[in-house]
């Protein structure tokens, strides 16, 4: 998939209106080095027009305002805690265009062919001496569809946070005066216990060496009726309803550990985040938009896998979400490290495969008033550990993307083949 991209040289988008000059405290999970790195994505928009660029760069001046953090700068205390300096300095934007038309790179479909550097925006010159939170590229194509870049860091917010950010700048390009959903800071309602399941488990339980698995890219799309037949099989086996979720990465972690052909006594995990900000007490706010969630972790044999029906994991996978709940309390209010449920087992394992979900984000209901996106997808770098993202397919296409990187090149046609049998 080869396009020229020509870029403008950027520039900065500071605030429409005056904001507040303090310095906010970032939560416990938003400090924790794992988070301090940058999250990249790409949004795919069939139609637009010459100007949207500048409609787009207008409206994330106006929802700099109620978003003035992300603003800011990332400072670090004399103690070495993260904070947020709001200075008003703004994010990134650069108006970029190119020399085809989205069809004939048929919208971006085959992601593993998608020159993502060329369509993600560029730091600022080191000349102007900011590192901005937020950085945007927005590329137009000869047919004026167009397609974001976005790099964002990940302090400052976790995916369904980004999501509603734009959203409101979505909505302040389509005329709105305020977003629908109000931001809200509330980091100090965040309890810092959340972030010891993070923290302290690599103190008493240290991650083996991140090995080299050299993991091998694929697409897959499960389609709408396939995931539809799968949660009426589970209905009629329990009478009980489950999530596109639930059956997706149930079939996902069934196919992924048949191919990579374990002894049956080997444990394997599944390793997800649940958002929890409903399951705190008190809950937080609908629009803090920071870093707050659960990590799930489920570990079973990988005979017990390989040998257990399709409904038999989605339950598995039913019961630990429902937990979710009664952990947090627990967790929160316990001084004792709990390590119950094999919480702590290592991402960097083989033998344990994370989730990461953009399908239930928002993402796809953003519009800058020329519609939702055809598709959008994150941009993972070289996976160190076998992960799969959960995304959606490109319009109209109904059902499930995943964009994997999960088996080794020895195990990658067996795994494929498990999901054409399935089919």
């Amino acid at each position: 998939m080869n396009f020229t991209v020509i870029r403008s040289s950027g520039n900065i988008v500071r605030p429409s209106e005056s904001t507040p000059s303090v310095t906010l405290n970032l939560s416990a999970i938003d400090k924790l080095p794992i988070y301090r790195m940058d999250v990249k994505s790409l949004h795919v928009f069939k139609h637009g027009g010459e100007n949207a660029s500048k409609v787009i760069c207008e409206a994330l001046s106006k929802a700099l305002v109620p978003y003035y953090p992300l603003a800011g700068r990332i400072k670090e205390t004399p103690d070495g805690e993260l904070q947020i300096a709001c200075t008003g300095d703004g994010a990134w934007f650069i108006e970029a265009y190119t020399d085809c038309s989205l069809e004939s790179v048929n919208c971006l479909d085959n992601i593993l062919l998608v020159p993502n550097d060329e369509l993600l925006p560029t730091p600022p010159p080191e000349t102007y001496g900011i590192n901005p939170l937020l950085r945007i590229q927005c590329t137009r194509f000869t047919c004026q569809g167009f397609v974001l870049g976005i790099t964002m860091n990940h302090s400052i917010a976790d995916g369904v946070g980004a999501a509603q950010i734009f959203n409101a700048i979505g909505e302040f390009a389509r005329g709105f005066r305020h977003p629908k959903v109000q931001p809200e800071w509330h980091r100090e309602a965040v309890p810092a216990r959340l972030a010891r399941v993070y923290g302290e488990r690599s103190k008493l339980f240290p991650p083996p060496p991140i090995p080299d698995y050299q993991l091998k890219h694929a697409s897959l799309d499960i389609s709408q009726d396939q995931i539809n037949k799968l949660k009426n099989d589970f209905k009629e086996l329990t009478g009980d309803y489950c999530s596109t979720f639930d059956v997706v990465v149930a079939s996902l972690w069934c196919h992924r550990t048949r191919a990579i052909e374990l002894e049956k006594q080997t444990e394997v995990s599944l390793m997800f985040p649940v958002n929890a900000r409903r399951f705190l007490d008190p809950p937080l706010p609908e629009g803090f938009y920071g870093n707050c969630f659960w990590p799930v972790t489920i570990t079973v044999s990988s005979g017990w896998l390989v040998e257990a029906s399709h409904g038999e994991v989605v339950q598995a996978i039913k019961h630990s979400k429902a937990r979710v709940s009664t952990e947090i309390k627990r967790w929160v209010s316990s001084d004792v490290l709990d390590d119950s449920g094999h919480r702590y087992a290592s991402p960097f394992a083989y033998t344990t495969l994370c989730i990461s979900d953009w399908a239930s984000l928002g993402f796809d209901k953003v519009d800058y008033g020329w519609g939702p996106p055809v598709q959008m997808f994150s941009v993972e770098g070289v996976a160190s550990f076998p992960i799969t993202v959960v995304g959606l397919p490109p319009k109209p296409k109904k059902g499930i993307r995943l964009n994997t990187g999960c088996v080794q090149g020895m195990h990658l046609q067996s795994f494929l083949q498990y999901y054409k049998n399935s089919t």
